[in-house]
């Protein structure tokens, strides 16, 4: 059937056969699952107690919430009403939950926990909607979501027609979502996105990513991310089983045990996994460990595009049966696909994967573009690794003279809510959308993202410091959990690390090195000394002005939490610069 706005996937379920489980989750060591005419049905319930309840039209709700199946019954039953979506991510602090609560207007905010409850209720107390302010678990106390299913529960007759009707007057440019951007710096932009936006996106992600019904997908990215929630629909569109992890410490054993064909992820994650696979490498001892980093080399050195001599594949057979295949079996035995974005991937992890029977879907876009602008194949001669791809279908984009990466086409978003001047400012002239980021095309087709425009920086010799592409080969170092490039101005550039705590801990217990705190575990001489000749070895592949000269270890572990990333795993600079402010400057006092 054709597909146009996002809740027409519903009736695609139904008239299409295919798996017996649409949606599932585990909970307290048991799994939970949705059939397809069970989601149905779900869905049209709460559609009909959201319009039992007084909602209409245009009305937002906003949801914050761990990924679950109720997220997509909650999704599909606000569009059929017509009614905005506003998801939100659960790492937000109390400040920001008020604002986007005032901003979006809100009539309504479902959260997953006692913790977001806490955090909305003052943003909610003002906007007089905190009789509103609702929970997916049970909170003593608090009204749950389910009173909008019982509110919809047997009013099908009172309802069916007038829900209809709602329905057949949405059309593809209709408002569907509001998403508010992350907000490295300043407060978060409500971007706007119509059906057309979003449903035109994930049937170009399905043509490559080719699941069916018999596939299983583990879902892992927010369902509030542009990109996660263009995976789950995706996924639904193909007809595949949608599995939710309990959390990503249960990623590995999750993927095992449901065998599942793929998973989405941002760079960040398949590093985690690249680090972990490492990791017990280096356990190994004689010649299963020396196997182990051939294996492991010959992957880095993998050639997609099929140029690989006789002897190499030879080779790669024989890796492949004596340690790719056990990586595979870790993950279930049947993975073969992974959906990647949202951050720059280093082009050696993403060869490595190949190699190994692990195809790395790469993509390019921002929360502006629906979010994919450029995607990457897996048919042979229409994929480039080390690049994100080539354009989807309807979409156009150019290279300004200055390197920007310029978008126009059906994926682009309405605008930015409540505020025409930024949106004017985000176009030029001829309706090309100015993303931000710098990059070129290879052979004329294949997109190779450089850097965020405003994050390139220049050194007082003039010259420039891209550095999301330094931080990303020195992240393959398995001391280092994360760090940020820095030096703007002045006469070289240097870091500051974020030390890989877990790999660290371990070499102290290999050394009988004793310490009673992170803060006197980096102070140690043999540990600073360990981290120069590591920056030392990566700087070699580095040009002269790339190479980071000085360092400074922190005994922080940087993440959205405590401030330092974004939800989507991205540095936020600003914060991570105030935060260190004084031991960035004593770098450049020596």
């Amino acid at each position: 059937m054709n597909i146009r706005r996002t809740f027409d996937l519903l009736e695609r379920y139904r008239n299409t056969p295919g798996n017996e489980i649409a949606l599932a989750i585990k909970r307290k060591d048991r799994w939970h699952t949705w059939s397809p005419s069970e989601y149905i049905q779900a869905c049209y319930t709460f559609a009909y107690g959201l319009l039992e309840l007084g909602l209409k039209k245009g009305d937002k709700i906003i949801t914050a919430t761990n990924n679950r199946p109720e997220w997509n019954i909650a999704d599909h039953g606000m569009s059929m009403c017509g009614i905005i979506h506003v998801p939100v991510y659960s790492s937000l602090s109390e400040e920001e939950y008020s604002f986007i609560t005032s901003h979006s207007e809100a009539r309504m905010v479902i959260v997953s926990d006692k913790r977001l409850y806490d955090k909305f209720l003052p943003g909610c107390q003002e906007c007089g909607i905190e009789d509103r302010l609702l929970s997916f678990d049970k909170i003593e106390g608090v009204g749950s979501w389910e009173l909008i299913n019982q509110a919809g529960s047997g009013k099908i007759d009172q309802w069916k027609d007038h829900l209809e009707e709602i329905k057949a007057g949405i059309g593809e440019s209709d408002f569907a979502s509001l998403l508010y951007t992350s907000g490295t710096t300043g407060q978060p932009k409500g971007v706007m996105l119509s059906h057309g936006n979003l449903v035109r996106n994930f049937i170009a992600a399905s043509g490559i990513f080719m699941l069916s019904p018999e596939d299983k997908y583990l879902s892992i990215l927010p369902l509030c991310h542009v990109g996660g929630r263009m995976g789950n629909y995706q996924t639904q569109y193909s007809g595949a089983a949608i599995y939710y992890a309990e959390s990503m410490g249960t990623f590995a054993r999750t993927m095992k045990e449901i065998q599942a064909d793929g998973f989405d992820a941002v760079p960040r994650i398949l590093e985690k996994v690249y680090d972990n696979i490492i990791a017990k490498g280096k356990t190994l001892d004689g010649i299963k460990k020396k196997i182990f980093f051939r294996a492991v080399k010959l992957g880095h050195a993998y050639d997609a595009s099929g140029k690989n001599s006789w002897w190499y594949r030879k080779r790669l057979a024989l890796a492949d049966k004596m340690i790719f295949s056990k990586w595979r079996e870790a993950l279930g035995g049947k993975v073969r696909i992974v959906g990647c974005g949202g951050a720059s991937l280093q082009p050696g992890l993403e060869k490595l994967f190949w190699a190994s029977g692990v195809k790395v879907i790469n993509m390019y876009g921002l929360t502006e573009t629906s979010p994919i602008i450029t995607i990457s194949s897996t048919e042979k001669g229409q994929y480039m690794l080390g690049t994100v791809g080539s354009l989807i279908d309807g979409v156009e984009l150019k290279i300004a003279d200055d390197g920007e990466i310029l978008c126009r086409g059906h994926n682009v978003m309405l605008g930015y809510y409540k505020d025409k001047d930024l949106t004017d400012k985000a176009f030029d002239s001829e309706g090309w959308f100015h993303t931000g980021d710098i990059g070129h095309l290879v052979n004329g087709k294949f997109l190779a993202v450089t850097d965020r425009k405003k994050e390139i920086f220049k050194l007082s010799n003039g010259k420039f410091i891209a550095p999301q592409l330094i931080e990303n080969r020195f992240k393959q170092s398995l001391l280092i959990d994360n760090l940020m490039i820095t030096g703007e101005h002045k006469k070289f550039a240097s870091a500051v690390i974020s030390p890989d705590f877990e790999h660290l801990g371990k070499w102290a217990d290999s050394q009988n090195v004793t310490f009673s705190n992170r803060e006197e575990l980096i102070c140690m001489p043999e540990v600073q000394l360990m981290f120069q000749e590591e920056i030392n070895k990566m700087n070699k592949s580095m040009s002269d002005h790339e190479r980071l000269v000085r360092f400074r270890l922190v005994p922080q572990f940087w993440s959205p939490e405590s401030g330092e990333l974004s939800p989507t795993l991205k540095l936020k600079r600003k914060v991570i610069s105030e935060k260190y402010g004084e031991l960035i400057d004593s770098i450049y006092i020596q």
